[in-house]
């Protein structure tokens, strides 16, 4: 008699506190037979995976090598054919450049179901952390959360008219590198280089960090504080409503407030 088919979860982990995630997301990977993480999943999140549960880290950290999407894929169907309850399990919300549509697509064409867990993105808690909202009225009509880079990691050439739009908060990831030609290419099409701007390095965990600027200053900002950890940009005048540390407690890391 075959095998019945496990089930594959796609969970947000969240920006990196366990206590960020949501009671399913949590409740999935306390029940996860096979556990599939991110590298930027943390240790607290991992540790309410169960002991037994089979553990596998992807990688899928920017700039750094990492395991290629077909085998993923492939780990996923072999591990839920098996008859294994199965946890992807991605930093931030799956949906949001974390790649669930293909990997969704893959595991549903082999027959097996899966359930997407939504989880908080770095955008959210960036803004959360350090006291700004993403959308204010007045200044912040829409959010455009968006990546600067391409599939080959060059800057990507469409959307920057609709980015460029005084009252947009542009929220981009994986734009760390890039801040200079976003920067020119925002300006190209209209955007004040004067607009605020901030980069938060580590969103949503203690470590946490601003990088205040404006759009124009903010690839110097960035070469300048040399962030290791992974950056959101923000653009738009609603950064400028962060509440940042005083210039006596400049020097120390930015605490959680979450």
């Amino acid at each position: 008699m075959p095998r019945e088919l496990g089930q594959v979860k796609l969970v947000g982990a969240g920006p990196g506190a366990a206590d960020l995630m949501t009671v399913r997301a949590m409740r999935a990977v306390e029940g996860a037979q096979a556990l599939l993480y991110d590298a930027l999943v943390s240790d607290e999140v991992l540790s309410l995976a169960p002991a037994r549960c089979v553990r596998i880290q992807t990688g899928k950290r920017a700039g750094k090598t990492s395991m290629p999407q077909d085998v993923i894929n492939a780990l996923m169907l072999k591990l839920a054919r098996r008859g294994l309850n199965v946890v992807r399990l991605k930093g931030g919300d799956p949906s949001i450049f974390g790649r669930s549509g293909e990997e969704k697509a893959y595991l549903n064409t082999h027959g097996v179901q899966v359930e997407v867990v939504p989880g908080v993105t770095a955008a959210s808690a960036a803004a959360a952390q350090f006291g700004f909202p993403l959308t204010h009225r007045g200044e912040a009509r829409r959010l455009l959360i968006a990546t600067a880079t391409s599939k080959d990691g060059v800057l990507v050439d469409t959307g920057w008219a609709s980015a460029a739009e005084a009252q947009t908060t542009l929220a981009l990831y994986m734009g760390r590198d890039q801040a200079a030609a976003v920067a020119q290419r925002l300006a190209e099409e209209g955007r004040s280089l004067s607009t605020p701007a901030i980069a938060i390095e580590n969103a949503g965990r203690p470590e946490a960090r601003a990088i205040p600027s404006t759009l124009g200053g903010l690839a110097r900002a960035l070469a300048q504080a040399a962030p290791s950890g992974p950056v959101i940009l923000l653009i738009g005048d609603v950064a400028a409503r962060a509440d940042l540390p005083t210039a006596e407690t400049d020097h120390l890391p930015r605490r959680a407030r979450l």
